[in-house]
């Protein structure tokens, strides 16, 4: 009899606990890892005609909600180009791309509060995180070094803005001088959770980086 009594204890002691895991789950549920799968700009070898087309469709739609974009230009601006390519709208970032022939060169992205005065110091900021980060050898050390200089010194090196607008504002910035693509997130979309990465105006047929074997310059 007491060894029954004891299996008893033990079932009901594990019916139990099974119950409170149940109930704390309910409680607390688990939190969102907070990957994002949003992306702007073209996936790494997509053809370009697909993702200007891609591009176009994401701004269909009637909604009235604010959405995230990427505008991408035909030719990179100078810093002081960027308030007249942003169709008057929220600038929440800036990516900067020094091109140089046969030196495959980093893509910097800085993240913006608001104010064009910032957005045209972004360049500066973009120099300063390149000469901060580490550099993985020699040549990558050369061509950061002379990537920031050139930043420093207003080259026309900004290749993309993210922005913020209704979507008929956003297809009105289609049709501005200068730009080649935007591209715009679902409304859902939350701040600095989604990948950046912009359509240099080098990509022709494939969004593809150009070879890595031509001489770096001096800054």
């Amino acid at each position: 009899m007491p060894e029954t009594l004891r299996r008893i204890a033990i079932a009901v002691g594990a019916v139990g606990f099974m119950v409170l895991i149940v109930v704390l789950g309910v409680l607390n549920p688990p939190r969102p890892s907070g990957i994002s799968t949003d992306r702007l700009g073209p996936e790494r070898g997509e053809p370009v005609a697909d993702y200007l087309a891609r591009a176009q469709d994401s701004l269909s739609g009637s909604n009235n909600d604010e959405h995230w974009a990427l505008v991408s230009f035909t030719e990179p601006l100078t810093p002081g180009q960027i308030p007249a390519h942003s169709g008057g709208l929220r600038i929440a970032a800036a990516s900067h791309h020094v091109s140089i022939p046969r030196v495959r060169t980093p893509i910097v992205t800085v993240q913006l509060p608001a104010g064009n005065a910032v957005a045209v110091a972004s360049a500066d900021n973009a120099a300063w995180q390149l000469l901060a980060q580490p550099a993985a050898d020699d040549r990558a050390n050369r061509i950061n070094t002379v990537s920031a200089a050139r930043l420093r010194a207003g080259c026309a090196c900004t290749v993309g803005l993210v922005v913020r607008g209704l979507l008929p504002q956003l297809r009105n910035l289609t049709a501005q001088n200068g730009i080649r693509a935007v591209q715009a997130l679902p409304a859902d979309a939350v701040a600095t959770t989604f990948a950046i990465v912009p359509l240099l105006p080098e990509y022709q047929d494939l969004a593809l980086p150009g070879t890595d074997d031509g001489p770096v310059p001096d800054p």
